[in-house]
């Protein structure tokens, strides 16, 4: 049986796989480059190109442990398999989530290549030059990406686990993590290693200046716990923050569709922030890659429409609930489903309100209204309110945005803890809108008072540990790595 004095072993034997196929993979390149040698078919059988596979065998000779834990469980003996993308990256939560299941089970974990291969695209760099090639040549004689092999099928419960000779060990494997790792990088405009565990997406582009201010200001403290923060661009560090802001306003963010920034800290502890624009299209995307690095807790801060005549403008609404009118994900995570309010995201989110507002909490249950939050897929939905006037009713509303429950239902779907808080900026059905000179009262008001309420959050729920992943983020027969 494997020990967990064998775990550091087992990590660097996937790295040192991984590595051995991408400089394989980016040596021939070069050669087929250079004078147009191809990779031998019988080379690419014996895993040239392979991705490094994560075996687990699980055969108990006495029942399984009782475990609180939501994650790292075996519930079937049989042999749990995924093939692994830059492993390197994932090295402490690997061996988290080994650590546990070697502790807990008697189980054999082994390493070797996977019959999927790594796609030619996601090894190239500055040092490869493929001399004007196309894609299509190169398709013809490397590994490139084919999406029939690229799904979230795991995630949605499509596969039956019992069909299948191996199951799944992990909710994405090696094609699907780079794919997104990929995309992260396109959309954010930010390297995939430098987000946080910890993550923070707003709808609107002033809680980025707020979040830089912040920052800046964290990394100017002596001893602070933070060591940089990462912007579309470049990375600040703390002997490197003269006209910091100014460089960052000006730079390169504005050619990303889905910016992020991140105040990092060692662990990757820290908090990112990722402005997500409006719509529920957007939310979707970056949630599907953003799922892949296994955050530990996501949360939607922003602006929404007070649906109740009690509301004022700067009020606060914790989502306890989601009408979901963003049409984004009815095909795999149909609207009747519901998306529970996680308990210990919610408390940290009231408790951080207490604690920044600095009001005791009836104080804040004056300004703080719980309830249903609607998230529409259109921005004129006023145009059309008698058409939505009932569903509002039915569903005791109290907001509604364009992002908030397709935040939470891909946290539902990816199993990372969700949570929602918004600001009131208008309230459409009681004739106040927010005119210019309004709006920027209001934002100047609210917006970093807002966004530090969201820092604390997390900072609470990194308490957690792991007590933050909920039960009711797991089905029947999840693949064993959270």
């Amino acid at each position: 049986m494997t020990k967990i004095d064998d775990i550091p072993a087992i990590l660097d034997q996937l790295e040192a796989l991984y590595d051995t196929s991408v400089g394989n993979l980016r040596d021939a390149l070069r050669r087929f480059a250079a004078d147009g040698t191809r990779p031998e078919p019988g080379d690419r059988a014996d895993g040239l190109f392979a991705y490094p596979e994560l075996r687990l065998t699980y055969d108990p000779v006495s029942p399984p442990p009782i475990s609180s834990r939501a994650f790292a469980r075996l519930s079937q003996p049989g042999t749990y398999v995924s093939s692994i993308a830059r492993p390197r990256l994932y090295r402490a939560y690997l061996a988290e989530q080994l650590q546990h299941l070697i502790r807990d089970y008697d189980v054999e974990v082994s390493v070797g290549r996977s019959p999927s291969e790594i796609s030619y695209p996601y090894v190239l760099d500055a040092e490869v030059d493929l001399g004007g090639l196309s894609s299509t040549e190169l398709s013809r004689w490397f590994p490139s990406t084919e999406l029939v092999h690229i799904g979230d099928e795991v995630a949605d419960g499509v596969l039956d686990p019992a069909l299948l000779e191996e199951r799944p060990l992990a909710l994405f494997d090696g094609p699907r993590t780079d794919f997104s790792l990929a995309r992260l990088k396109h959309y954010s405009g930010t390297p995939p290693e430098h987000f946080q565990h910890f993550v923070l997406f707003t709808n609107y582009v002033r809680y980025v200046d707020e979040f830089v201010r912040f920052a800046v200001d964290a990394l100017r403290k002596p001893n602070g716990p933070f060591s940089a923060l990462s912007v579309p661009g470049g990375t600040f560090e703390r002997g490197d923050l003269n006209d910091a802001e100014a460089q960052i306003a000006a730079g390169s963010w504005r050619r990303h569709q889905m910016p992020a920034y991140h105040l990092m800290a060692p662990g990757g502890t820290g908090v990112t922030l990722v402005n997500i624009g409006v719509g529920p299209s957007n939310a979707k995307t970056i949630c599907d890659h953003i799922a892949v690095l296994r955050p530990e807790a996501w949360l939607m801060i922003g602006h929404c429409g007070g649906l109740r005549p009690s509301q004022t403008i700067g009020d606060y609404v914790l989502a306890h609930a989601y009408l979901r009118d963003d049409h984004v994900l009815d095909d795999v995570l149909p609207p009747e489903i519901p998306i529970p309010a996680i308990a210990e995201v919610q408390t940290a989110l009231f408790d951080a309100t207490v604690k920044v507002t600095g009001e005791d909490e009836d104080s804040v249950k004056k300004r703080l209204r719980t309830g249903t939050v609607v998230t529409t897929d259109d921005r004129n939905w006023e145009l059309r309110y008698t058409l939505s006037a009932l569903r509002f009713n039915q569903s005791r509303a109290v907001a509604i945005d364009m992002e908030s429950a397709t935040v939470a239902a891909q946290g539902y779907r990816f199993r990372v803890p969700y949570g929602t808080l918004l600001c009131v900026s208008d309230k459409p059905l009681h004739g106040e809108l927010k005119l210019p000179g309004q709006a920027n009262a209001f934002y100047e008001r609210s917006i970093s008072q807002h966004l530090r309420i969201g820092i604390e959050a997390l900072h609470l729920l990194k308490r957690e540990g792991e007590g933050l992943h909920s039960r009711k983020l797991r089905s029947f027969d999840e693949p064993p790595l959270r």
